[in-house]
Order: C-alpha cells, then sequence, then structure tokens
C-alpha cells in the first residue's frame, strides 16, 4: 500500500501570481516599458545567483542585507558561496564592468524580476519580491539626479497616484562622512544606556545605521544625533542645492530629512525616498541615490552612478487602491460548435482569426450549448461564434455580442457568411 503524499505548499512569503492577478502584473509592466523608454532606458538582464562578495563588498557587511537576510549557499560542485540577489544595484554594476558598458559613453539601464530576503512576510515584504531598478552609469552632476526623481514623479501620475510624498537628503563625500562619523560616535558613547542590541554593535561599525533606528526608546536620542547635513562641504551642498532647485523647476514638492541613510553602504551625496501612509508599515514604495564610489569598489574604472529601486507589490498594492483591478478578458472570440464537422471547422477559424491579431479560445470536447454558452460568458470574450450542422449546411456562422451595451434584438445575434467572418469579427473587435 503506498503512503499518502502530503500536500505541497508554496514557501512562506514566496507567493504565487494567479491568471486574474498576473494579468494586472503584465499591465503595469507593460506601463513601465513604455515610461522608461520616454527617458531613454534600456532593458538589462542579469543572473538571480552572484558571487556571494559581490554583495558583502557592495552592499556592506555591517548591513540589515548581509547580516541577516541574504539567501547564501555553498556551491556543491566548486565549494564556492553563492547568493541569490537580495537587490539589483551590485549585480548591475558587476556586469558594467564585466562588459565594459561604460568604455565609450554612460548608460542608461533598467531591470525588472524576482529579489530574495528573508526576513519575517507582512504587507508589502516578502521573501521573494520584485523590483523595478532604474540605474544612470557614468553620469554626474545634480541633473540626472533630479531627472530620476521627476520620472518617478510622472510614474505616479500615469498610474493616477497621489499621496505620495518625496523625501530626500545628502550623505555628502567620505571625508565629511568621517568628520560626521566621530562626531556621531561621541555622541553613541554618551548614551550607551539607551541603545538595544543592534545600536551597540553598530556602534563602531556603522553609526549612522543606528539612527535608522525603529526602537521608540531610541527615537529622541537619534534626533538630537549631528546631521551629516551639518558637515558638508561647499561642493556637496552646491550639488544638493543643485537638485534641490531642479525639483523646484519641476514643480515637484520635497521634505529634508537629515536622518535618512538608506539600508546599503554604497550611497554618497544625494538619496531620495518617495513614502506613502497607505500600505500600513512599509511606508517606502521607491528609494535609491548616488553611488559615485561602487564601480571602483567593484573593480572597475571609477565612475559616478545615480539609480533608485521600486517594489512592484507594493507599488500594485498602492495602485489597486486608486484604480481597481478590473479582470482581463481571457480572450476576444469564444467559438462554441456541436458535432465533429463544426469542431474541426472551429479549429481552422481559430488559426484565421489569430492570423489577423484576434485572441480565441475554442471550446474543447464536446458540451451542450447551454454549457458552452456558460463558459464562454465566464472567458469574458466580447463575441461567440457558433457552429453547428444547420450553420455549416447553410455556409454561415451565428455570432452572438455577448458585451455589446448598444445592442437590439435584431443585432445581439447575427448570421454571418463564412467567407465574410473573419473580416466581420476584425472590425467588430477592433
Amino acid at each position: 500500500m503506498t503512503q499518502a503524499f502530503s500536500k505541497v505548499t508554496a514557501i512562506r512569503g514566496m507567493n504565487d501570481a494567479l491568471p486574474g492577478a498576473s494579468a494586472r502584473w503584465e499591465q503595469l509592466e507593460a506601463l513601465v516599458r513604455e515610461w522608461l523608454r520616454a527617458y531613454g532606458y534600456r532593458n538589462m538582464r542579469a543572473p538571480i545567483l552572484e558571487h556571494t562578495r559581490l554583495f558583502t563588498r557592495g552592499i556592506g557587511e555591517v548591513t540589515d542585507i548581509v547580516e541577516k537576510e541574504m539567501y547564501t549557499f555553498t556551491d556543491l560542485l566548486n565549494g564556492e558561496s553563492l547568493t541569490m540577489r537580495p537587490e539589483f544595484t551590485a549585480g548591475m554594476v558587476r556586469a558594467a564592468i564585466e562588459h565594459n558598458l561604460l568604455y565609450d559613453r554612460p548608460q542608461r539601464v533598467y531591470a525588472m524580476g524576482p529579489v530574495f530576503r528573508h526576513e519575517r512576510p507582512q504587507r508589502g515584504r516578502y521573501r521573494q519580491f520584485h523590483q523595478i531598478d532604474v540605474e544612470a552609469l557614468g553620469l554626474a552632476g545634480p541633473d540626472i539626479d533630479a531627472e530620476l526623481i521627476v520620472m518617478v514623479a510622472r510614474l505616479w501620475k500615469l498610474l493616477g497616484i497621489s499621496d505620495v510624498k518625496l523625501e530626500i537628503n545628502s550623505l555628502g563625500q567620505g571625508e565629511e562622512r568621517a568628520a560626521h562619523r566621530a562626531a556621531l560616535i561621541e555622541h553613541l558613547e554618551q548614551h550607551k544606556d539607551i541603545l538595544d542590541e543592534d545600536g551597540l554593535r553598530r556602534m563602531y561599525t556603522n553609526p549612522l545605521r543606528v539612527l535608522d533606528t525603529k526602537n521608540p526608546a531610541m527615537q529622541a536620542m537619534a534626533d538630537a544625533a549631528p546631521k551629516l547635513f551639518d558637515f558638508l562641504g561647499e561642493t556637496s551642498r552646491a550639488h544638493f542645492e543643485g537638485v534641490c532647485a531642479r525639483l523646484k523647476d519641476a514643480g515637484v514638492p520635497y521634505r529634508l530629512n537629515p536622518r535618512m541613510v538608506r539600508g546599503l553602504d554604497y550611497y554618497n551625496l544625494t538619496v531620495f525616498e518617495w513614502v506613502t501612509d497607505k500600505l500600513g508599515a512599509q511606508a517606502t514604495v521607491c528609494g535609491g541615490g548616488r553611488y559615485d564610489g561602487l564601480i571602483e569598489l567593484l573593480g572597475g574604472k571609477g565612475a559616478p552612478a545615480v539609480g533608485f529601486a521600486i517594489g512592484m507589490e507594493r507599488l500594485l498594492d498602492l495602485w489597486g487602491q486608486y484604480q481597481p483591478e478590473v479582470a482581463a478578458p481571457e480572450c476576444e472570440v469564444y467559438i462554441v460548435h456541436q458535432g465533429d464537422e463544426a469542431q474541426r471547422r472551429a479549429a481552422l477559424l481559430a488559426e484565421s482569426l489569430r492570423d489577423v491579431g484576434l485572441a480565441v479560445i475554442v471550446h474543447a470536447g464536446a458540451a451542450s450549448f447551454k454549457s458552452q454558452f456558460k463558459r464562454a460568458d465566464a472567458s469574458a470574450a466580447a463575441i461567440a461564434v457558433i457552429l453547428g450542422g444547420d450553420e455549416l449546411a447553410a455556409g454561415v456562422a451565428s455570432v452572438k455580442m455577448l458585451r455589446a451595451v448598444d445592442q437590439t434584438p435584431d443585432t445581439a445575434q447575427l448570421s454571418v457568411p463564412l467567407d465574410d467572418l473573419v473580416a466581420f469579427l476584425k472590425d467588430k473587435v477592433n
């Protein structure tokens, strides 16, 4: 006697997108591609698996991502440590270096796809989630920083989304951060008694991240800490002011958030987040900034760069609050039939209709007309075509309009010669 096989379910935090929901994903992806094309960005695809050292080097060894969240394993064939990408930028930069993409000109590139972080699943935060990643490689200056931010503002308009607010900050350059770091450590040492375990651990390794704490007991201490913005030199301030001026030119409001540090070590100068109060605890929908040192850090010839990422699950959630999802039809034409000859003719007709660009389903198998019409209606097709013995003998097909709002008893169902049927249906659907 064979033992019953227990049901297998999806891994917690890794979700299925069923056909109805997947149509919404495709709609968003198509809109995003057109939005990016308008700014000259081209698609780039990098592997999901990378060497672990790419992320420990690029993201930073004492970030939450590297310390707690990466899916890392040892390759059984060669003993190498590999990691499923927790974000896109490091892999995109690695590819640009490896293939010498910046040899003759800057590159505007983007990617869309899954990323992986091992954390507690909740609304808007999953173990496998998806990002829209946009990178401007080899471009310096506040103009490109501002352009990226204005791009995102345009996306909100395209999607009909409001109540998303922009927060910006500057992290300055290395020497400025070093001076701020020394002052910040001194401040943290004076408040050791209220630091939590993470704060104590990061006080000397990554003190800036201590300010990003969500611990209520540490908020007053973090608010009183020395602000990096006060340590910026003339060049860094000029860059930031240039960004702000261009945002004002474009009519994009913003708020300075001096505690914004982002969760990755590679940022410098401009950092920004688009936040909302409509997604519960996961307020950030889009985040990014400038990372001028990362290309050199990962072994390439030094070059400036700036980019951002948008969480697609969060964006879909937010979009749905403004533009409710409408179920996409499975096809445009549904063919019902009765009898073997009619079924065979239906299959040939369907191919002719597909030749002219229509989406068609032929009812599979044999069933009553009532059953087939029920399935045709469930498909949300605009038109049903009926083929039976009587229709074939007369050289016609019956065409029933399933969705027409202005139909009358005379137009609800028509008899159309088979020779004219393809042209008739193409015209009706269009």
